[in-house]
């Protein structure tokens, strides 16, 4: 209830007198006038009072508030927050979730926080105590290690007065590294169409030169240029699209049964009798009553394809490309192929899979590479929830290894009912 002002409380008291001599000249008994007036007067010192209850009946939280930091929740609050998550006062940190404890210390509770992210970007903003009208955003790169990218929030916490910040911190090292595969594959896969195509386009302009394209040589020579570079362009293109079914997929793990025995027999067929001489020393080696596994045969094949197809390519003419199927650990199947070839440095094995990475670029697209062949062995890989391994020693050769999970039986016989 709001307390009456001076005014209202003397208007209340003229209408109260003049309502009582106005029943007493009208005959009203004095008995009948007084407990009304006497209500009415109670209701108006009430009034007039506010309606307070006196700060002594109140109960203690009503009075002072409870410090957020003391409230019981206050660390559920903080945990419940899968993200780094601090609160900040004075420059110190008083409060650290465990996520931050693992990113910047078990120890940075009670640390400067300037101390604790050492990062020049985010040193005065920590430490300044200036009222904030609006939460800041402040971009890190190389927090928890060089490559990592993090967007901190620093907003304000309690009243105006308060010197107190949250700090959140969000990993946005996936999505800037999502960014730049897309853009770096854009640019890869343009350049990689642009060469075979500016080719193209000069072949032709010379052979529709009067003079120049009357010669039957130089004609037949160009038109064989042009068809090996628009092949090339027709691989490249058939692997981009390759790779992004095999992406669409790799969230779908494959569940039909694969006799990869008889893929690996049938694909080391097709080597053997349209790769020439090279094409027979290809070498196989299969252990007898191997289990089927869970997959894609469509997929798997390509597997296979590229992994013997790159050995043909880099391999020493002359020796043996092994192809050897047998069983893994965990219950899984191995399958592994083996040339004696140059060999590939130790700086480049980590790369190999990403697309459009060669060794020897010239080499590469000499003998009709697009540079995305390991990329899609590795997606193949991830999809069917195995593991890839490629060891290479130079002078020597390389061999690449891949674990792929067998078919459990139940799944087995529902893949025969299907």
């Amino acid at each position: 209830m709001n307390r009456l002002t001076a005014s209202q409380i003397t208007a209340s008291l003229a209408v109260l007198l003049l309502a009582t001599g106005g029943a007493l000249m009208i005959g009203a008994e004095p008995l009948d006038i007084i407990l009304p007036v006497l209500a009415g007067l109670v209701v108006l010192i009430i009034a007039a009072g506010g309606g307070q209850i006196p700060a002594k009946t109140l109960p203690a939280a009503a009075v002072e508030a409870t410090d957020i930091i003391a409230h019981p929740d206050a660390r559920s609050l903080l945990e419940g927050i899968s993200d780094p998550l601090m609160l900040i006062e004075r420059g110190r940190i008083i409060s650290a979730n465990r996520a931050a404890q693992r990113l910047l210390g078990a120890h940075i509770e009670g640390e400067d926080a300037r101390i604790a992210i050492r990062h020049p970007a985010a040193a005065e903003r920590l430490a300044s105590l200036a009222p904030m009208a609006e939460p800041v955003m402040i971009e890190l790169v190389g927090l928890g290690s060089r490559d990592q990218r993090w967007q901190m929030r620093i907003a304000p916490v309690g009243e105006d007065g308060n010197v107190r910040r949250l700090v959140h911190l969000a990993d946005h090292s996936g999505a800037h590294a999502a960014e730049k595969m897309r853009v770096d594959f854009v640019a890869n896969a343009s350049h990689e169409l642009r060469t075979p195509l500016a080719g193209i386009l000069g072949f032709i302009e010379t052979l529709a030169d009067p003079d120049l394209g009357k010669d039957d040589e130089t004609r037949q020579r160009f038109l064989k240029i042009m068809d090996g570079e628009a092949r090339r362009m027709q691989r490249l293109i058939d692997d981009l699209i390759s790779l992004s079914r095999i992406e669409a997929e790799k969230y779908r793990a494959p569940d039909s049964a694969v006799d990869l025995s008889g893929l690996v027999a049938e694909v080391v067929g097709v080597f053997r009798t349209s790769h020439g001489e090279r094409g027979r020393e290809v070498e196989m080696e299969i252990a007898p009553d191997l289990p089927d596994v869970q997959g894609d045969r469509a997929q798997l094949s390509q597997l296979l394809h590229n992994l013997i197809g790159n050995s043909v390519k880099y391999g020493r003419a002359g020796t043996p490309i092994r192809v050897t199927l047998n069983e893994g650990p965990s219950g899984m199947m191995r399958l592994s192929v083996a040339d004696e070839g140059e060999g590939i440095g130790p700086d480049h094995l980590p790369r190999l899979t990403e697309r459009f990475y060669r060794v020897d670029s010239g080499r590469s697209r000499a003998v009709g590479g697009t540079g995305l062949g390991l990329a899609i062995v590795k997606h193949i890989v991830e999809r069917h929830r195995g593991r890839l391994d490629i060891a290479s020693v130079l002078g020597k050769g390389t061999t690449i290894s891949i674990l792929l999970p067998r078919i459990a039986v139940e799944e087995k016989a529902l893949a025969a009912k299907a």
